[in-house]
């Protein structure tokens, strides 16, 4: 598989925008499209108020296509779940610092399997918490909309966090993703790349556009 660098512009569709009656045909689509990444949004209805798809989803799309599954974990236990998500294929899996979980064993037990670790944070969350784990992650993920569900607003204000990030991998020699995912479609798009941002994940406006190649060339040239 092809190996990504943090100044590679990647854009991730998200699959909770698909229509998942035609989920092999969707992800397909997507692949024909342009897309790089494949986002998949864990959820739990614990740690987040809405429930989607657990390891069997990510297995099925595993072994029907080969393109990198960004695995997003949205769950409270992401250590207890682990293994689960470690064994169904995925290339990324990433959990949240605010989960109920000791995160320094969490992202070094994800590494340890060969998979690429990454870190979100919510709206909410101070930047600060997420500091010292940063040498030790593939992929950091400010959140641009509060988690949970689909089709909300991009909201410009987390930039900060993406700034910041940004500044600190540069001054500490690091080389990890920084990803938004809320609200993403070509404008937004070119506001987070100019802020930092090297993934993009984009839910109604890639999966929901008419044209979805035209939706991710455009998010890509944003």
């Amino acid at each position: 598989m092809k190996k990504w660098h943090h100044t590679d512009r990647i854009i991730a569709p998200s699959l909770l925008a698909a229509d998942w009656g035609r989920v092999t045909e969707e992800v397909c689509r997507a692949i024909n499209s342009g897309a790089d990444w494949l986002h998949l949004d864990v959820m739990d209805g614990h740690f987040v108020d809405n429930i989607s798809f657990g390891p069997q989803m990510i297995q099925a799309i595993h072994e029907s296509n080969d393109i990198f599954l960004d695995v997003h974990l949205m769950i409270s236990r992401p250590d207890h779940y682990l293994p689960r998500f470690l064994a169904c294929g995925a290339d990324m899996i990433t959990v949240h610092v605010e989960a109920e979980h000791n995160v320094s064993h969490t992202l070094a037990e994800i590494r340890k399997a060969g998979v690429l670790a990454g870190l979100a944070l919510n709206p909410a969350t101070p930047f600060e918490e997420v500091l010292p784990h940063l040498p030790h992650i593939d992929l950091l993920l400010p959140m641009t909309v509060v988690p949970g569900f689909g089709g909300q607003s991009f909201m410009q204000d987390m930039m900060s966090k993406v700034e910041a990030a940004a500044a600190f991998r540069q001054e500490n020699g690091l080389n990890f993703h920084i990803e938004v995912d809320g609200g993403i479609n070509a404008e937004t798009a070119a506001i987070a790349a100019k802020a930092g941002a090297n993934v993009l994940v984009a839910g109604s406006s890639s999966f929901g556009a008419q044209d979805m190649k035209a939706a991710i060339t455009s998010m890509r040239e944003a």
